[in-house]
């Protein structure tokens, strides 16, 4: 009887000793798949950013080529000025003034290709600080409210959204 038990306890035996390396071998896979798990997610974040990288950098390239001409365009505002003051004053029916008109239309149209716009203000249009600079201020009257624009002195300029020049105008106080 002792042999059958030895039997039985030598079975017992081998049976936890099995099972010892099974219970060890689950805690070594539920181990590895929390760190494949943890990879998995670092990897989805990496990429994630990756992506929202390339999306910025396009972006940011994108406008960097709508205003990589702005330097140029505010440099040649004074002369878009310088024309348009020299034509206010000229002759409009004079013939030989029409090769200035076209050179003037040539250079505005050329700018605008690039992006540039013109700021139309209408007359007696209400002040806005974010739209308008004020060079100057005069007493408010009948035909300009106060707080209206009574003149503008330089015409503003928008390149694409980005105002370029603030128009500068005289304001009724």
């Amino acid at each position: 009887m002792a042999a059958k038990k030895d039997k039985k306890t030598a079975k017992k035996e081998a049976t936890q000793q099995a099972q010892e390396p099974v219970v060890e071998n689950n805690e070594l896979l539920v181990e590895a798949q929390e760190v494949l798990e943890a990879e998995k997610n670092k990897f989805l974040r990496l990429f994630a950013e990756f992506e929202n990288y390339k999306k910025r950098t396009a972006k940011e390239r994108i406008e960097l080529f709508k205003t990589a001409s702005q330097e140029v365009m505010v440099a040649l505002l004074p002369i878009l000025d310088d024309f348009e003051r020299a034509l206010s004053e000229l002759d409009k029916e004079d013939e030989k003034l029409t090769g200035i008109h076209l050179i003037h239309s040539k250079i505005f149209d050329t700018l605008k290709q690039q992006g540039l716009t013109k700021m139309e203000i209408e007359p007696n249009a209400v002040f806005d600080a974010e739209l308008h600079e004020a060079i100057t201020q005069l007493p408010a009257s009948n035909d300009h409210p106060k707080g209206s624009i009574i003149d503008v002195v330089a015409s503003g300029y928008k390149l694409g959204d980005l105002i370029i020049r603030y128009p500068k105008v005289v304001v009724a106080q």
